[in-house]
């Protein structure tokens, strides 16, 4: 497979059709491995790799990828304006054109439509490709807790059964663990996370590796605040954190696991983000984040019929029925 993607990599770059390929360097060690970008065939044979430790969710670093090539652009067409300005006959500059090719697995291309939803990546300027995920090259099944198992918004795929990948249906049982938390009562759920978040080290790796973290400024960057860049000093601070972050990609949050997968503490970060997509399911109907360019998530799609369960809520105290 590993020569596949190397082979058809070096021939859309040798075509011209893409410009740069987003990739996973392998590193000293087999399971020492980097997403990286590369700008040669050259680069490709001697780093290029993959196998089945190449986990990481190579969406995110398109945002930056795209925005660089987008703003190259905006530039050339503002220096052109402003040469005609000066001159009337001087001739405008070509706008610089490039793709990046990215390789995406079953999981990862829900975060890459996201994206595109939320227009925090230009379309036109990545080529994508499907690849199997990198549990199933030594002839095993995809994970139980991945939410789908099909490639979305692909411009190819390889190494893909497409027809035995449209006979998939989504996977609910990665719902199961969340039941699990949901049976604690309310003083175990509370001194779970209390356990949980004290081992934080505030590095950030949860932030800056989650697809659906893209602010341009994170409010956890502001430097008026006491809470940039620092090492929680109390439990109040540790619970904080993680709890506005699992806030702000609610609804949004298309469960790829990263937040966990880097967190050097092991804490179980998908879990709070799955109870979250769990809630919302069930009190707004059925939505996969990513699964599709059209739907609208919950929290941004407000209909008549919504519950409100701040209300319902409210009125249970007063003998009401939830």
């Amino acid at each position: 497979m590993q020569d596949k993607l190397i082979a058809r990599a070096k021939e859309l770059l040798a075509s011209g059709k893409v410009h740069k390929v987003v990739g996973w360097k392998k590193g000293l060690f087999d399971d020492d491995i980097t997403p990286a970008v590369f700008n040669s065939a050259e680069e490709l044979d001697k780093d290029f790799v993959f196998n089945k430790y190449c986990k990481a969710n190579l969406s995110k670093y398109l945002v930056k990828i795209t925005q660089e090539i987008e703003i190259a652009k905006s530039t050339t067409r503002m220096n052109n304006s402003m040469a005609k300005q000066r001159d009337p006959n001087a001739e405008d500059k070509p706008i610089p054109q490039a793709v990046a090719l990215v390789f995406l697995k079953p999981s990862d291309t829900y975060s890459f439509t996201q994206l595109l939803k939320e227009k925090r990546i230009t379309r036109e300027d990545v080529y994508a490709i499907g690849v199997p995920c990198q549990d199933t090259l030594d002839g095993q099944d995809v994970c139980e807790s991945c939410k789908g198992k099909k490639h979305v918004s692909c411009d190819e795929l390889i190494g893909v059964d497409e027809a035995k990948e449209a006979e998939l249906e989504p996977n609910t049982q990665r719902m199961e663990e969340v039941a699990k938390f949901e049976a604690m009562t309310t003083e175990e759920r509370y001194e779970f996370w209390r356990d949980e978040f004290s081992r934080c080290i505030r590095c950030n790796a949860c932030r800056n590796v989650c697809p659906a973290c893209t602010c341009e400024k994170c409010v956890f960057d502001n430097n008026d605040l006491y809470t940039s860049q620092k090492v929680a000093q109390t439990s109040f601070e540790e619970d904080l954190f993680h709890i506005i972050r699992a806030w702000h990609v609610a609804g949004r949050c298309t469960d790829c696991g990263e937040c966990s997968r880097v967190c050097p503490q092991n804490i179980p970060l998908y879990l709070l983000n799955r109870k979250f997509i769990k809630d919302i399911n069930e009190i707004y109907g059925e939505y996969q984040a990513g699964a599709d360019m059209e739907s609208k998530p919950a929290m941004l799609h407000y209909e008549t019929t919504d519950p409100e369960t701040t209300i319902v809520y409210d009125r249970s105290k007063d003998g009401g029925e939830e």
